[in-house]
């Protein structure tokens, strides 16, 4: 500007529009002392200033002190200012503490002045940390009820991106379908409508996927292990529970309607299968199927052609299969197809080998039937099936015979855990490397384990149940790849020995599955127009004729996540108590106002250690005193420089 052929280079005084006149003497003494103190307050000072006199050293120190008083009372006008200065680094920041901080942030001040793309671009994010979706419906109204005159008209549009397929059947039909905002808008309605045929025809969810049913980051975590059925206290169980990695509970879930031990598991479309098994008195072919968005399994899936127990049972390609076992008579080499589209098994080339307590996995493609025993003794041979040619073949034989082993995919390598020689028990673990087409020992794990369950759930490969020679275990096993260790981590609810497990990854892995109410035998015309069944879990539920609008759920209680308050009539949020919002800045009034009071509420500030900016210098922080004072000394090792008018 003044050393150039600009106009300004030629007068004597230069008017500066837009800036503080103290700002700018700060800048000033700067550039001739090397020091400036950057505080509370004078940072929205300084730091426009200093972008439009290109003092980059002085933006990143701004932006450094800025990230460090980012709370969920003022992250959104912290974002909104470095938005409107081309902060990009301190931009970044700000939008990922406020996805972090997501729930705290909805019950800011600053969150209730939002303008709507700024909301939009927060709810379409896959990185909010939330609880469950619920929590997403819950500040869309919370936003709208704060100005509902000027806002109405943009509930669809921010409807549209809240993911209403992920919704508990329970609250969408029992909140968010029975709101009044919602029913009179057609827009809301069609969206309700499109999560209500999401949840209640679970076959046509691959053909249904789209942004928003594509569940959010945080939740994508939510892999759940179920355990089924098995083997305890001399008889077949029909119990199933299933098993959180982030918390290491097992719950309770809705037992299957047949005892089953030795039963395959496989899961198509996160809907999980119980293949055959032995009820105690038969052998089975029956299969049921469970659904965890409702808690209920369903007897309509197509049986087996044979009955099957210690059967294995894998998915592949969309597929599942069904891989050896026992029908009372003989062991089995045949395999069978299900097409979970038409409900239809179809039988497949048979393995080279007859296999009971096989256990089997998917790796590049290829299903693999590893160890078992061919009614004789256990094996220790593996051969592959390729889908594309419909053959068998033979590959490298295990180290240790095996059956009743557990087998799962980890990390690119086939782990083969358990089971029994033709002596005792195992812990003892190998894997193989595709590559090199050789298995590997591994460490053992703590306790021998025969029909043990396997399975890798949120990258943790983890042991289940099983028989350690004298006892009905229900201990669980993680293993450690970098630590090369096993250790338990904690215990189902009930002894299993031969039980299934599968991992099934849910669009709300918070479901609280024993007390979540559904629908059973409903036959639905014109979007859900029916009779539904007195038959849920944990609520209580009228019978009711179901209505175009309700799915005929008859509830008198809502569910609202824990700490929010609840009010009548449809009312959200309406008396919250905000205690970190209790000395506001009154300059806040309105959506173009946010940036006036980013610095209310700050904690005490903290130090910047070194900031590198873009000519070389480096600016330090002192120790003293900034946790009392919230001011930073800053001094440059850069020379004085001159600024000449």
């Amino acid at each position: 500007m003044f050393t150039g052929e600009l106009a300004e280079s030629r007068q004597t005084e230069v008017t500066l529009y837009d800036l503080d006149g103290d700002a700018v003497e700060t800048l000033i003494d700067f550039c001739y002392t090397s020091q400036i103190t950057v505080e509370e307050c004078n940072v929205q000072n300084l730091l426009p200033a200093a972008c439009l006199l290109q003092l980059t050293e002085i933006q990143d120190v701004c932006c450094e002190f800025l990230k460090r008083q980012l709370d969920p009372s003022n992250c959104l006008g912290i974002r909104a200012f470095a938005d409107t200065h081309a902060c990009r680094g301190l931009l970044r920041v700000a939008d990922r503490f406020t996805h972090l901080n997501f729930l705290e942030v909805v019950e800011s001040e600053e969150f209730l002045l939002l303008p709507v793309s700024h909301l939009v671009d927060i709810l379409s994010s896959d990185d909010l940390n939330i609880n469950s979706e619920e929590q997403v419906y819950y500040s869309v109204m919370r936003w709208m009820h704060h100005n509902l005159s000027d806002r109405r008209p943009y509930l669809s549009y921010l409807l549209e991106h809240v993911r209403l397929p992920l919704l508990s059947p329970k609250f969408l039909v029992g909140t968010v379908s029975t709101d009044l905002l919602v029913r009179s808008d057609e827009r809301c309605r069609d969206l309700v409508d499109e999560a209500k045929d999401y949840l209640l025809l679970p076959q046509e969810r691959p053909l249904m996927q789209g942004p928003r049913t594509k569940p959010r980051k945080i939740l994508q975590g939510g892999e759940l292990l179920f355990a089924i059925g098995g083997w305890c206290s001399g008889d077949a169980i029909a119990s199933a529970e299933h098993y959180d990695p982030r918390t290491h509970k097992w719950h309770l879930v809705a037992p299957m309607h047949k005892r089953r031990c030795g039963v395959g598991v496989g899961v198509v479309y996160d809907l999980l299968y119980a293949v055959g098994g032995h009820d105690g008195h038969s052998y089975l072919n029956s299969v049921e199927r469970y659904d965890p968005h409702t808690n209920q399994w369903s007897s309509d899936i197509a049986s087996t052609s044979t009955c099957r127990t210690s059967v294995g049972v894998a998915v592949l390609n969309g597929s599942m299969y069904a891989v050896g076992g026992q029908d009372g008579v003989s062991c089995l080499n045949f395999v069978e197809c299900y097409d979970p589209n038409v409900n239809k098994w179809l039988k497949v080339s048979s393995m080279i080998t007859r296999r009971l307590g096989v256990g089997v996995a998917v790796l590049n493609g290829q299903l693999y039937a590893v160890g078992g025993s061919d009614g004789q003794q256990p094996l220790s041979s593996v051969e592959h099936f390729d889908p594309r040619v419909g053959t068998w073949h033979q590959i490298s034989c295990m180290g240790t015979k095996r059956k009743h082993l557990g087998v799962a995919v980890y990390n690119g390598l086939i782990y083969a855990v358990g089971g029994r020689d033709e002596v005792t028990e195992l812990s003892s673990v190998e894997c193989l490397d595709l590559r090199s087409r050789t298995w590997t020992p591994v460490v053992a794990m703590t306790s021998r384990r025969s029909g043990v369950g396997l399975a890798v759930v949120n990258n943790q490969l983890i042991a289940i149940g099983g028989f350690d020679g004298a006892t009905y275990l229900k201990s669980v096993e993680l293993y450690d790849p970098d630590a090369n260790c096993w250790s338990v981590r904690g215990s189902m609810n009930s002894r299993r020995l031969g039980g299934g497990v599968g991992v099934v990854r849910l669009v709300n892995p918070h479901f609280n599955l024993n007390n979540t109410s559904f629908i059973s035998n409903c036959s639905t015309t014109n979007r859900g127009v029916g009779h539904m069944n007195n038959n849920t879990i944990g609520t209580s539920c009228n019978n009711s004729i179901i209505n175009d609008d309700s799915l005929g759920l008859s509830m008198t209680d809502s569910i609202f996540p824990p700490g929010l308050p609840i009010s009548t009539t449809n009312q959200y949020f309406h008396n919250i108590n905000n205690n970190n919002n209790s000395s506001s800045s009154n300059n806040s009034t309105g959506s173009n106002s946010i940036s006036q009071s980013i610095i209310r509420n700050l904690p005490n500030s903290t130090l910047i250690s070194s900031v590198s900016s873009t000519s070389g210098s480096t600016i330090t922080a002192t120790t003293s005193s900034v946790a009392n004072s919230g001011q930073i000394n800053i001094s440059s090792t850069r020379s004085s420089s001159t600024f000449l008018f």
